[in-house]
């Protein structure tokens, strides 16, 4: 498994490290920074599930009044972590 990291934006958490397995289901999610309780829920909810099922899920989540929130950073990153293998799956232009 590939570990990957993304950096946040608009949320208290900085980072977030996650794994995406080859049937892109994702594992050890850890939120670096953030409200502890709720990053930690977040990332046991997520364990095993396929990456465009916690994208589906949570997608669109606000926190307050900021445009994102921790989950929604999760979906980013998700979405551009799927975005860049199916990238590298594509034959290379002449």
């Amino acid at each position: 498994m590939k570990q990957t990291t993304f950096a946040t934006w608009g949320t208290c958490s900085k980072f977030i490290v996650f794994e995406l397995d080859d049937a892109q289901c994702v594992h050890n999610v850890q939120f670096l920074g953030g409200c502890s309780g709720n990053t930690q829920g977040v990332s046991r909810l997520v364990e095993g599930a396929k990456a465009e099922e916690v994208i589906r899920r949570l997608k669109g989540i606000r926190c307050g009044s900021k445009k994102t929130s921790c989950p929604d950073q999760l979906a980013q990153a998700l979405e551009k972590e799927l975005s860049a293998r199916t990238d590298d799956r594509l034959p290379a232009k002449q």
